[in-house]
């Protein structure tokens, strides 16, 4: 009996519940001891150095291109190169941690090539150049919009395009950084007059962010069906928003020192490749809805099946050993906007995206409650706390508390794909 192409001979890849088996292998860069920062790929328990695996011929039937890409100190490179040297780089690497395959597993540098997975630090995946956020779900955008505008929840413009700002690049962080309480203008009436301090109201918000592979010329926008062509993977982010200091500020051109003080992404990105057996068509619009207009219509338009949680642990329960809790569960499907129909909008009036550019989806949230991924939703602005396993609850973060955002792709008979997490830990101003 042939041994199935999914078995591997690294420890934990073949474990159903891991998430990291070699139907997903993703990519980040990690500091090695002694090495400096490298292209890693994830699997099981292990990371596997690139650099070295170049170094020591085991990619060789990788072309040049490639290789170079892979040996470099980014994934920007790599990301550059497009989907056929994604899959090519990425079939490679299955055969070599194959069961059936000895070339690395009994190779004199194995020992420098794989390394245990809590032996790195986690570093930003890529240079990222430049940073969209998106508000693309009509759970999320009718739920705010219905805290302060009643009367018109929806504006007008929002059915009819995928609405976003420009954030802030230089402030995203990986994995696992502190995140420092921002200060900046609040008010106590909507008509002020404001004081300057520490936000009173600090919030995560659950996205799932887009990084850009290859890019495009300046004035040719990106047509939505080839839209995905350009998309290298997708991460988790962790869009930190000041709720009181956005309500003073946004008006009228939007989120500003609300939101540029920090933005937290996980360290590895999964493929679209890995998540192919999880891409779902996108639903139909509700017959009352406008349709897309021609520039943002594809027939192959899709969302995918990928599962969102947020938990928070407080300072006590951390050193108590208590769980986190759990606060929400929603899943990327729920989005109104497709990450295709966001590239192609946002390359519609010839704007030039560029390799390492982070397109975010904006907060993702669901129908109910539970699904809900802020806090500003789930305490439904401060009115309805939310219980810790310490026995505090919460409506807004507090100092100390540390937010933990995860995300799995999980259903009978597929791998399950894991993201990772998500982290941060809120310290007080400075």
């Amino acid at each position: 009996m042939s041994e199935s192409p999914r078995e591997s001979w690294v420890e934990g890849a073949n474990d159903p519940s891991g998430g990291f088996g070699l139907a997903n292998l993703p990519m980040g860069i990690v500091a090695l001891e002694g090495r400096g920062a490298s292209v890693a790929v994830r699997a099981g328990k292990s990371i596997l150095d690139c650099r070295t695996l170049v170094e020591v011929g085991l990619l060789s039937r990788l072309d040049r291109g490639t290789q170079d890409a892979l040996a470099a100190k980014t994934l920007n490179p790599f990301m550059g190169l497009g989907r056929g040297a994604w899959r090519a780089t990425r079939a490679e690497l299955a055969r070599l941690l194959a069961a059936s395959t000895a070339d690395l597993r009994d190779h004199a540098a194995r020992s420098r090539a794989v390394i245990p997975e809590w032996g790195s630090s986690p570093r930003l995946p890529c240079e990222i150049g430049d940073y969209t956020d998106f508000y693309a779900s009509v759970h999320h955008a009718t739920n705010v919009g219905s805290m302060f505008r009643p009367d018109q929840p929806l504006l007008p413009n929002w059915k009819h395009m995928p609405i976003g700002y420009h954030g802030r690049s230089s402030s995203i962080v990986p994995s696992g950084t502190p995140v420092v309480r921002p200060k900046g203008q609040t008010v106590a009436t909507d008509a002020g007059p404001p004081s300057f301090g520490p936000s009173r109201l600090l919030d995560y918000e659950m996205e799932v962010g887009a990084l850009i592979g290859p890019g495009n010329a300046l004035g040719e926008p990106i047509p939505v069906a080839r839209a995905l062509d350009h998309v290298f993977g997708f991460v988790l982010l962790n869009d930190w928003s000041a709720r009181d200091i956005q309500k003073w500020e946004y008006q009228p051109l939007g989120p500003f020192l609300a939101k540029n003080f920090t933005s937290t992404i996980s360290g590895w990105v999964v493929s679209l490749d890995a998540l192919e057996p999880y891409r779902v068509p996108k639903p139909p619009r509700a017959e009352v809805d406008p349709a897309p207009l021609d520039y943002l219509k594809w027939d192959g338009d899709c969302v995918f099946d990928v599962n969102l949680e947020v938990l928070i642990a407080s300072a006590s329960m951390r050193a108590s050993g208590t769980a986190p809790t759990r606060i929400s569960l929603g899943n990327f499907t729920e989005m109104y906007w497709s990450v295709a129909q966001m590239v192609a909008h946002h390359t519609s009036g010839g704007c030039n995206l560029r390799t390492g550019d982070l397109l975010a989806s904006g907060t993702v949230s669901g129908p109910t409650p539970e699904s809900r991924g802020c806090l500003l939703e789930r305490s439904w602005r401060g009115t309805q706390p939310i219980a810790l396993g310490d026995g505090t609850t919460r409506t807004f973060l507090q100092d100390g508390d540390e937010v933990i955002m995860r995300a799995w792709c999980e259903r009978a008979g597929l791998p399950r794909i894991s993201f990772g997490e998500c982290r941060g830990i809120v310290q007080p101003s400075r």
